[in-house]
């Protein structure tokens, strides 16, 4: 016969009583315990992220409707680029106009909620669309777009067209010559910005992320 510990008393039917499950305030502060773990994950990967593949940019103005509207969220690849005529990318300030002081923490915060899209920058970044690469004469003539003497088509373009004159002009080797989609409002390379340098570009933008209603790619 198998003895058993003393004291203790088998069941009707011969089954063997279940261990106790842990309680479920242990399980919340294991739990409590490991979000402060979780977050630093989330920063580094945000911060990778941010860095070396895909930001959020927030879309302040109408310069590039109705490709762009104001509100949009844009994702930004900035793995490996090289820009091409036609693609939409953001660029940092051709001017170096630096953004206002907010200090150490809210110098931290702004660069957290601008990397999730959710604030705009300041004085920071724009979103354009190539129009001349380095090296090649653009022209703007009643209404269309010659570079170097061949008229290019501009399916992107709606609404009302802009017909005043431009050019012809030489992009400079390591420079690009971008317009915004809204002609008649966008301060671009006729107007204000000049000739980004290439080494300004952020990235490409490729996608909107929000809102739910315009999510799609970029053309």
């Amino acid at each position: 016969m198998t003895e058993r510990p003393s004291g203790s008393e088998e069941p009707s039917g011969g089954f063997t009583l279940a261990e106790p499950r842990p309680t479920e305030p242990e399980d919340r502060g294991s739990f409590l315990h490991e979000l402060p773990i979780l977050f630093v994950i989330a920063l580094a990967l945000a911060i990778v992220l941010k860095t070396f593949v895909v930001q959020a940019f927030f879309i302040p103005s109408g310069s590039m409707e109705p490709t762009l509207e104001p509100g949009d969220r844009v994702l930004v690849q900035k793995v490996v680029y090289g820009p091409d005529r036609g693609d939409v990318i953001v660029f940092s300030d051709p001017q170096g106009r630096p953004g206002p002081d907010r200090g150490i923490v809210g110098g931290f915060v702004h660069w957290l909620s601008s990397t999730l899209g959710i604030e705009r920058p300041e004085h920071e970044d724009f979103i354009k669309r190539v129009i001349g690469l380095p090296g090649e004469t653009v022209e703007l003539r009643d209404g269309r777009l010659y570079v170097d003497g061949v008229q290019i088509p501009e399916p992107y373009l709606k609404g009302t067209v802009d017909t005043r004159d431009y050019g012809p002009v030489k992009v400079p080797q390591g420079a690009l010559f971008v317009l915004g989609d809204n002609r008649l409002n966008s301060n671009d390379s006729r107007f204000g910005l000049g000739f980004v340098p290439v080494d300004k570009v952020v990235g490409r933008a490729f996608a909107i992320g929000w809102p739910p209603s315009r999510i799609g790619w970029i053309h």
